[in-house]
């Protein structure tokens, strides 16, 4: 019986995945978190890009 609990306690089997899974969740999070910092900015990277695109102006004073 004691053999059979030091064994499950060396076992080492799944444990790389639930690890790769942790870091992936949080990696996730990282990024959610990130892209919601940034959306303003990332909103008017893209206008930008849309208006250059079509050659509208782009609100600065400028024109494509």
């Amino acid at each position: 019986m004691l053999k059979k609990i030091k064994a499950l306690i060396r076992e080492e089997e799944g444990q790389g995945m639930t690890e790769y899974g942790l870091v992936l969740g949080i990696i996730a999070v990282a990024v959610v978190g990130a892209l919601a910092l940034l959306r303003g900015q990332i909103i008017t990277m893209f206008n930008n890009v849309v208006s250059a695109i079509t050659g509208k102006a782009t609100g600065d004073g400028t024109s494509n």
